[in-house]
Formats: structure tokens, C-alpha cells, sequence
């Protein structure tokens, strides 16, 4: 609910500024400090309502904060359960580990396509009320659905590393340090052109969010993420299988 209140303050605000004048104030400030904007995944204002928010909300703010989301449900699944000794009495019912673990992957992966119904649910709704008609629906379904990709995935590592992982703390460390890693090193590639090559060892570079706005970027990387994600949550399910539990 917290993280959901602090999207939707966001969400608003952010709307509220798509205004030509405001837009040129921002566009002043974007050229005074371009790596910093850049960083942040600001790098370009967009003319439309779709690229706008592209542009300031989906560039940092809506992985950043979903992720927080991610890191904190992951820890109160399998991870803190095997921590606290919780498994022996899971384990010890007529529920077999594969069953176990793929409860626990499916609702990891639930909760994030919720949170991104919920997004997208903003800004359909603030767009409305404040900019009726402004907003291009294919392109903003094409946006939400490389966010939904893309979370999936940081989800996914996450899940790999609490079921691998023997330590709780190392376990949630291993997974968000990981996701982390990718988003710091995306905000290295976006300061300096001579970092652009980090681009590639990162799979942030696969969801550009003012290209599915403009209509310059396709979703054949969504599915590549999706994929990927789904093929971690099943190496999740089949390490834990296989993991020796000290209950």
C-alpha cells in the first residue's frame, strides 16, 4: 500500500506537469545538467503525453520503486521461512518442494503484474482527468508491457538467489545487489557516451521506454525478457528441489 501511495503521488505529479511552458522550463534545466538528467533516464522531454511520461517516470522512478517492492516480498517468501525454520513444518506436510516453490514463484510474479496493472491504471486514470484524449493508447500498452518484462525478470533474479542462496542476508543481498548493479550501471552508460558499451552487460538496455512512446522501438525485447524471467523462476524451482535444507 505504501509503495502503491508513493507510485500515485508520482504518477500525478509528473502528469500535472506535461504543459508547453512548464515542458520548456524543463527542457532549460535538462540542458544545464544533461549527464545528471541522462543518468536518470531524463534524456529526452518528449512532445507527447505518452513520451513525456516515458521520459520522467519510466526511465528510473517505476523500476526504482517497484524493485524496493520486489526485495521486500522476496525476503518474506522462501527466505525467511528456511531462516526461521518455518520449512521443516511446510516441508514436512504432504506438499512437495517443486509445489512449494512454485507457489512461492507465482506469487512473486503475481504481485508484480498487480503493481503493474496498477501503474498503468494511474495513467490512464490521471491522463483522463487532467488531458482527455492526449494520451496514445497502443504506445502507452507498449510501454507498461516492457515495464511488466522487465520487473519480471529483476523478480525472477531475486527468486533465484533466495532459493539458492544458504544465508538469508546473502540471499536477499545476492539478488538485490544484482538488480542494483544493472540499474547503476545503466545510469553510468547514460552519463558519459564513453560508458555506452556497459549497456550490453545489463539487461536494462532491453526496455527503452521513449522508444515504445515514439513509436521507434519494437517488443520483440519485452519477449526476450519475459522469457528470460520465466526461464529463472523454473531454475529457481529446480535449485531449491535439490538444495540441502539444515532444519
Amino acid at each position: 500500500a505504501l509503495i502503491g501511495a508513493v507510485l500515485a503521488m508520482y504518477a500525478g505529479v509528473v502528469t500535472s506537469m506535461f504543459d508547453p511552458e512548464l515542458g520548456e522550463s524543463l527542457r532549460m534545466m535538462m540542458e544545464a545538467m544533461p549527464q545528471m538528467f541522462a543518468a536518470f533516464g531524463m534524456a529526452s522531454p518528449g512532445s507527447t503525453l505518452a513520451g513525456f511520461l516515458a521520459n520522467y517516470l519510466y526511465g528510473f522512478l517505476y523500476i526504482a520503486l517497484p524493485l524496493v517492492l520486489i526485495l521486500l516480498l522476496n525476503s518474506r517468501f522462501l527466505v525467511r521461512w528456511i531462516d526461521r525454520g518455518s520449512m521443516a513444518w511446510l516441508l514436512a506436510a504432504p506438499l512437495s518442494r517443486r509445489r512449494l516453490a512454485a507457489v512461492q514463484a507465482a506469487a512473486l510474479a503475481g504481485a508484480v503484474t498487480l503493481l503493474c496493472l496498477w501503474i498503468a491504471g494511474l495513467g490512464l486514470g490521471f491522463a483522463a482527468a487532467m488531458f482527455p484524449g492526449e494520451l496514445e493508447m497502443s504506445r502507452y500498452a507498449a510501454m507498461n508491457l516492457g515495464l511488466w518484462a522487465l520487473l519480471q525478470l529483476l523478480a525472477a533474479l531475486c527468486f533465484v538467489a533466495g532459493c539458492a542462496v544458504p544465508d538469508s542476508r546473502f540471499a536477499t543481498g545476492t539478488g538485490g545487489g544484482i538488480c542494483v548493479l544493472f540499474v547503476l550501471v545503466d545510469m553510468l552508460a547514460g552519463m558519459d557516451e564513453g560508458w555506452q558499451t556497459l549497456r550490453f552487460f545489463t539487461p536494462m538496455t532491453l526496455f527503452d521506454p521513449v522508444g515504445l512512446a515514439d513509436g521507434t522501438a519494437d517488443l520483440w525485447p519485452a519477449a526476450v525478457l519475459a522469457g528470460a524471467a520465466l526461464a529463472l523462476y523454473v531454475l529457481g524451482i529446480a535449485v531449491f528441489r535439490r538444495r540441502d535444507l539444515s532444519l
